[in-house]
C-alpha cells in the first residue's frame, strides 16, 4: 500500500482461495483491459468473460494473453457451457476450451432446465479437464429455489468435482440470492452458511450495497463476484474499511 494505517483488516494475498474476487469483463477491448491489469491486476483473482460474450468478442485469444500474462485467469460464462449442452455440443465445448488453454470452466443450469445428477456429471468430467466452478440458482426471477435445494446442489456438486460454488445473481443483482429490488436474501444466505463452508461459495454480488452486506457479515476476505471491472478498487476499499459503508466496521482490528 502506499502509506500505512492502522486496524486496517489483513486481506490475503494471491494466490489466494478466500478472499477471492472475479471481475466480469462483458466486452473490454484489449486497450481497455490493457489498462485494466495496470491498474488492478492485485486486487482481482479471476475473470469471467460474461455469459456467452467470448463468441463474439474480436480477438478473444490476444485480448486472453493480456489477462493470462498479468498472471489472472480467465474462463467463459456458464451461460457458453449451457449453449453447448442444449446443442448437444459438449465435446465441441471441450475442444473450445482445449483451443483458448483455459483452465477454469463454470458449469451452471440457469437458463436451461437440467437435471440435478446430469449437471453434476457434466462437473465430474470436467474436473478432471479444468478447474470447475459451477453456478447454484436460477437466471429467472420467477423461479424461487427454497434453502435446503440451494444447500443440496451445492454439496453435490461439491462432490462431484466443483473447486467453488457460486450464487446466482446475474450481471444485475436481481435475482437468485437477491429479491428484484436487489435486497439481499438473508435468510437464504444464513441458511446456506450452515451447511456450506464459506470460502467454498463465491457470492454473485454486482451492486455496491450487496457488497457491503457480505463484507459486514463474513468480513474482508468474503469470496465475491461478478464485479464490474470499473468497482473492482472501490470494492477493495470496501473490504478495508476505508470507504464511508464500511468504515466503522474494522476500527476495531488489531
Amino acid at each position: 500500500m502506499n502509506y500505512v494505517l492502522k486496524n486496517i483488516p489483513i486481506r490475503t494475498e494471491k494466490p489466494r482461495t478466500k478472499g477471492y474476487t472475479m471481475v466480469m469483463d462483458k466486452g473490454l477491448s484489449i486497450r481497455e483491459v490493457e489498462d485494466f491489469v495496470d491498474a488492478n491486476a492485485d486486487f482481482v483473482d479471476i475473470v469471467k468473460l460474461g455469459w456467452a460474450t467470448s463468441y463474439v468478442t474480436k480477438n478473444l485469444e490476444a485480448k486472453i494473453k493480456v489477462y493470462r500474462d498479468a498472471g489472472i485467469p480467465v474462463y467463459f460464462g456458464g451461460t457458453l457451457f449451457e449453449a453447448f449442452v442444449v446443442r448437444d455440443q459438449f465435446e465441441d465445448y471441450i475442444r473450445v476450451l482445449d483451443k483458448y488453454k483455459l483452465e477454469f470452466a463454470e458449469v451452471s443450469d440457469g437458463s436451461i432446465s437440467m437435471p440435478h445428477d446430469e449437471k453434476c456429471t457434466y462437473i465430474e468430467r470436467l474436473s478432471k479437464l479444468v478447474t470447475v466452478l459451477s453456478e447454484v440458482g436460477s437466471k429467472d426471477a420467477a423461479k424461487i429455489i427454497p434453502p435446503y435445494r440451494w444447500i443440496e446442489q451445492m454439496s453435490a456438486e461439491l462432490q462431484a468435482g466443483s473447486w467453488k460454488v457460486i450464487g446466482e445473481a446475474r450481471e444485475g443483482g436481481t435475482v437468485g440470492l437477491f429479491r428484484d429490488s436487489g435486497e439481499v436474501r438473508q435468510g437464504l444466505v444464513e441458511e446456506i452458511l450452515t451447511k456450506i463452508p464459506e470460502d467454498k461459495i463465491i457470492w454473485e454480488a454486482p451492486q455496491k450495497m450487496q457488497q457491503v452486506w457480505f463484507v459486514k457479515l463474513l468480513g474482508a476476505n468474503v469470496n465475491l463476484g461478478n464485479i464490474a471491472p470499473h468497482e473492482l478498487i472501490p470494492l477493495e476499499t470496501i473490504r478495508l474499511g476505508l470507504r464511508g459503508d464500511t468504515f466503522d466496521h474494522f476500527l476495531g482490528v488489531k
